[in-house]
């Protein structure tokens, strides 16, 4: 060892490290029921009084597109006693700022024996929610439907889960 490293570790050595908190060593304060009790509703009604931030109609969370989520919501599948949107065909819901909704979905198979009508059904409800101008459905096989998609809710009426 060289000098300026035993000159180092002996100044170290002289300076005293500082006593170690303990929680014996913390005052002790009863605190009352009460005053706790106080203390948690002061913090939290700071943070329940905070309301969210509206969201834009069209925006998920608005009037709007609720509405539309709401209406595929009553459509069911005709095979399986679950609605589409819970079912996991409804892959996007887009609504535009002049009211105009746009739809992805798929189809459980191709040969859905809907596959012809349920488009044009899905238009003609989100089309006649008040406030949409235009509704347009969009049928894609990409990636394709499985059972993984279904919400929790569509797997326990099904007696999957």
């Amino acid at each position: 060892m060289d000098n300026q490293t035993e000159t180092k570790t002996e100044a170290e050595d002289a300076v005293a490290k500082p006593p170690r908190a303990r929680v014996s060593d913390a005052p002790i304060e009863e605190e009352s029921a009460a005053d706790k009790l106080e203390r948690k509703r002061d913090y939290l009604d700071g943070f329940l009084q905070q309301k969210p931030a509206d969201a834009a109609a069209g925006e998920p969370g608005g009037a709007l597109y609720e509405e539309v989520i709401a209406a595929l919501k009553d459509i069911y599948d005709p095979e399986i006693p679950v609605n589409i949107y819970d079912l996991g065909l409804i892959y996007g819901v887009e609504v535009g700022e002049d009211a105009d909704v746009d739809v992805t979905m798929t189809l459980t198979t191709p040969h859905c024996p809907v596959a012809e009508t349920m488009p044009g059904e899905i238009e003609m409800r989100i089309g006649a929610i008040p406030g949409v101008r235009d509704a347009e459905v969009n049928v894609t096989w990409d990636p394709p439907w499985d059972p993984s998609k279904m919400s929790d809710e569509a797997r326990l009426e099904l007696g999957m889960l």
